[in-house]
């Protein structure tokens, strides 16, 4: 009985050798897998940043003047150029004209190089992701877009200097330079005449384009 307790203690301490193998095997092999998701991860990124990069040199007559006013600190006509820049990459050639149905198919890469340089020029202080954030942390999300929350959009306006006394600001009242409140530009493109119907429509853009 001893001899047969015994072998079959030893059966059972090898069958669990065995298997602590096998899960530090598993394990290993789970590690290569995260390893490789976060590697993959990594490379989306970086496949991203590529192509606006390759979008900003290859259109690099298109975005220039933009380049070159917000690297001489001229905010205000960064903000005008700007919106010269959403017109013509959604076709339009007058403001009145771009509607909120064009934004919604507006191309994710044009709004990734406008932000890029509006936030790198102004030290992370400006751009469509900056203001995306702020809408963002007051609780904004696609559904607030979708019911167009006017609450929401009015604390935003507040939050970024458009907005004071419950009044929206003018263009030409705002503070065109780095002691402007975060987010504040570009600030004349949020100015369309769908109001806050084309508030919404671009903000609703930004998170489908993931600034």
């Amino acid at each position: 009985m001893t001899n047969l307790k015994e072998e079959g203690d030893s059966q059972l301490s090898t069958q669990l050798s065995e298997i602590k193998a096998q899960l530090s095997h598993l394990s290993k092999r789970l590690e290569g897998i995260e390893t490789n998701l976060t590697q993959v991860s990594l490379l989306s990124e970086q496949v991203s940043r590529l192509e606006d990069n390759f979008m900003l040199v290859a259109d690099i007559y298109r975005y220039q003047s933009l380049q070159n006013y917000l690297e001489s600190g001229n905010w205000f006509e960064a903000d005008k150029e700007t919106i010269k820049l959403i017109q013509d990459i959604a076709g339009q050639t007058d403001l009145e004209e771009l509607s909120p149905n064009d934004i919604k198919k507006f191309p994710c890469n044009g709004l990734r190089v406008i932000d890029k340089l509006w936030h790198t020029h102004s030290k992370g202080r400006f751009g469509f992701s900056v203001q995306l954030q702020i809408y963002q942390s007051l609780g904004g999300n696609l559904d607030t877009t979708i019911e167009q929350n006017q609450e929401i959009v009015e604390k935003f306006g507040e939050q970024v200097g458009w907005r004071a006394n419950k009044k929206w600001l003018k263009c030409s009242d705002l503070d065109y330079s780095l002691k402007a409140p975060v987010g504040c530009h570009p600030s004349r493109w949020w100015n369309s005449p769908y109001g806050s119907k084309m508030t919404n429509y671009f903000l609703s853009r930004l998170m489908t384009c993931e600034l």
